[in-house]
């Protein structure tokens, strides 16, 4: 696949396991992994960082091999989803990083363009996120509704 601002091909990607099922070293039960990533999710922690402690702290391979669906699936049937996207509030904050700096370093081009090409970003992502009903229809992006949100 293409990469988005530039001309180059990119071929670097994640390749999850092969196996089909949890391997035998990872000795955690369905509800014992339930119970832990609720835990996580109420201690403020996004569906990533969920992933990266489950693998770090309690030997979990991949969730999905022991419940048999992602974290956003778990967290979307216990309907404990945030309002808005983890990438998307990831790029929305990282905007108005780059917003911020360019405001005191007018001069400065380059994180300019950069500006735009984040914010471009944004916008196709809520587009996207408008046409899977992941955000409601009404929702737009403002730098100043964003400042709001992420802070």
């Amino acid at each position: 696949m293409a990469k988005m601002h530039s001309r180059k091909k990119g071929s670097s990607r994640s390749r999850p396991p092969m196996t089909a099922k949890a391997p035998a070293w990872s000795d955690i039960t369905k509800e014992e992994l339930e119970k832990a990533i609720m835990k996580l999710h109420e201690s403020g922690l996004p569906s990533s960082k969920i992933g990266l402690t489950l693998r770090d702290q309690y030997g979990v391979p991949s969730t999905k091999l022991v419940l048999g669906k992602n974290i956003n699936r778990f967290l979307k049937e216990n309907n404990s989803l945030p309002d808005i996207p983890e990438d998307l509030s990831n790029l929305m904050r990282k905007a108005l990083h780059i917003r911020r700096h360019v405001k005191s370093n007018a001069k400065d081009i380059h994180n300019k363009r950069a500006l735009q090409l984040t914010e471009n970003k944004i916008r196709r992502l809520v587009k996207y996120y408008h046409d899977s009903g992941r955000l409601a229809p009404e929702w737009n992006y403002t730098p100043e509704a964003a400042e709001i949100l992420v802070s």
